[in-house]
């Protein structure tokens, strides 16, 4: 049936060049029947951090399968969040063992490929993102979104032969062509709000800082209002309320840095405009993903906490770097250092999980329509093993049941990838060196 009062899911709000997506609304017949959920479409994130965790204070205990209050303490900051959660603990990647050599390129290279990588010449597999993406990103503005939270060489020798395009990158387009990573949050909001006019104008038509995309496009939005539901109101304005925030905050780092000149106290490389802290960075990346997500501008998303062979984290007392700390050899204090990061990580995902927990989405929210992975392609830094990987999957994207933990994966990661992509609505016969999707998450 027809209904001419139905928005198209391709409106935007537009004005002086510029091109707001929005987010879904039960004027566009996503809430037409109890049958509508299954119309919104899942979005899978691949969250990385390097070098694996303290073992120690990870994992819960293997004859606790129920994930209760008394979380280990680097899963601590989750605990109001443990409904939504699968812990699995005895996945491996075989593949990145290979020859004892490049084990911190093997272990991000071959994260979400299950790919073997080379030395002395770039050639991995196509990455799980973008086999989703070439399934599902026709229908949206960007097919997928790769972002990054640290600068680092693409290119040349890093590790023992092995090319730092391993390093710097899990998203891989095709065996010799990564997906470079975003990390400077204008750019990424400029992508995904088109506009030839993003930063506004002053009387004398010249651009400032201070300007809003949501000025541009104030008559529009006005116009729309009057056309949609109150609850879709309420939604428009929650979203817009989002975008503003989001874009003030930007602003405001933007204006800092060019009061100092640049990004004063970051790595070479670092693009003005990036917060100093790692968590104001990190959060102001995963805000912008969650637009990406609402507005269904993109389905897929890779974000790199940082590279292989790390960065510091001052700001919670650990100027070391992290990769140096991980080679602990079991000395107390590095280990102490190693935990304050593995949570400090966590806590990030935590916060993500609350946002799109947060956000409506259709019928159910954001977090009932996404499959996050979180994890490491590294078990144990000091040991250099890529067995046991720490491995978060959270989110209820396909009807996944949360609150559990899996003490003992009858397979291996690379089926944990085939799992996810069967509940994402895109079954695969084999992936990497996975034959099955892994059982309990299928």
């Amino acid at each position: 049936m027809t209904h001419p009062w139905l928005l198209s899911r391709r409106t935007a709000l537009k004005g002086l060049g510029a091109a707001l997506a929005l987010p879904l609304f039960d004027t566009m017949g996503w809430a037409e029947s109890p049958a509508a959920t299954r119309a919104v479409p899942t979005r899978l994130g691949f969250l990385y951090v390097p070098h694996g965790v303290d073992n120690e204070r990870f994992w819960p205990k293997d004859n606790e399968t129920v994930l209760d209050a008394s979380l280990p303490s680097i899963l601590g900051p989750l605990a109001p969040w443990r409904e939504d959660i699968v812990v699995i603990k005895g996945l491996h990647h075989r593949n990145a063992e290979g020859d004892n050599r490049g084990h911190h390129a093997r272990e991000t290279a071959t994260w979400l490929t299950g790919f073997g990588s080379r030395p002395d010449m770039v050639y991995n597999a196509v990455s799980i993102d973008q086999v989703y993406a070439r399934r599902v990103g026709a229908g949206t503005k960007l097919p997928s979104l790769e972002l990054g939270l640290q600068t680092g060489r693409a290119a040349g020798n890093c590790d023992q032969g092995f090319s730092c395009a391993y390093h710097a990158h899990i998203s891989w387009r095709s065996p010799t062509q990564p997906n470079p990573r975003e990390l400077n949050p204008r750019a990424v909001f400029d992508r995904l709000f088109a506009s030839t006019s993003l930063t506004g104008a002053n009387a004398y038509g010249e651009a400032s800082l201070n300007g809003s995309i949501l000025d541009l496009v104030r008559d529009s939005s006005k116009a729309l209002s009057s056309r949609i539901s109150r609850d879709d109101q309420r939604k428009l304005d929650e979203y817009t309320d989002s975008v503003r925030s989001v874009e003030s905050r930007i602003q405001g780092i933007e204006q800092k840095s060019t009061q100092r000149g640049g990004a004063d106290g970051l790595d070479m490389g670092v693009p003005a405009g990036v917060p100093a802290r790692f968590d104001d960075y990190c959060q102001l990346m995963m805000d912008l993903l969650v637009l990406a997500w609402r507005t269904d501008s993109t389905r897929v998303a890779t974000l790199m906490f940082s590279q292989a062979f790390g960065r510091s984290y001052p700001e919670i007392g650990v100027p070391e770097n992290h990769h140096e700390m991980s080679h602990h050899q079991w000395n107390a204090d590095k280990l102490a250092k190693v935990c304050r990061i593995n949570t400090y990580h966590v806590t990030q995902l935590a916060y993500f999980i609350e946002r799109l927990a947060s956000t409506r989405d259709g019928a159910g929210s954001l977090l009932d329509h996404s499959l996050i992975l979180y994890g490491s392609g590294m078990g144990d830094g000091d040991r250099h093993d890529h067995q046991n990987l720490p491995t978060i999957l959270a989110g209820h994207g396909g009807g996944l049941q949360g609150g559990r933990f899996i003490p003992k994966a009858d397979g291996n990661f690379s089926d944990l990838l085939l799992a996810m992509m069967s509940r994402a609505g895109c079954p695969l016969e084999s992936f990497g060196d996975g034959k099955r999707p892994l059982p309990g998450i299928a």
